[in-house]
């Protein structure tokens, strides 16, 4: 049986141009590399929006915050690798 693939969290908000060019990263690099993305609005729960409000977009892989603000491909790459 394969492993299952990388879990990667992208916590994001409506109308944030920095979501929107980490979210950019994330679709150029799933034809790089296999893992199963998941993107979580925080405004949509009010706890999320207490935790993430000031750090949007931030990016998990496979339960451990990798980046806030920007994303390095090649950096997130290697992360992705790692696990």
């Amino acid at each position: 049986m394969p492993d299952a693939l990388p879990q990667v969290v992208l916590y994001t908000r409506r109308g944030c141009h920095l979501c929107d060019d980490v979210k950019a990263s994330l679709t150029r690099l799933a034809g790089r590399a296999r893992f199963h993305l998941q993107e979580i609005d925080i405004d949509t729960d009010p706890e999320l929006a207490r935790q993430f409000n000031d750090e949007v977009p931030v990016v998990f892989i496979q339960g451990r915050k990798a980046f806030k603000y920007h994303l390095n491909e090649e950096e997130f790459l290697r992360l992705l690798s790692a696990r």
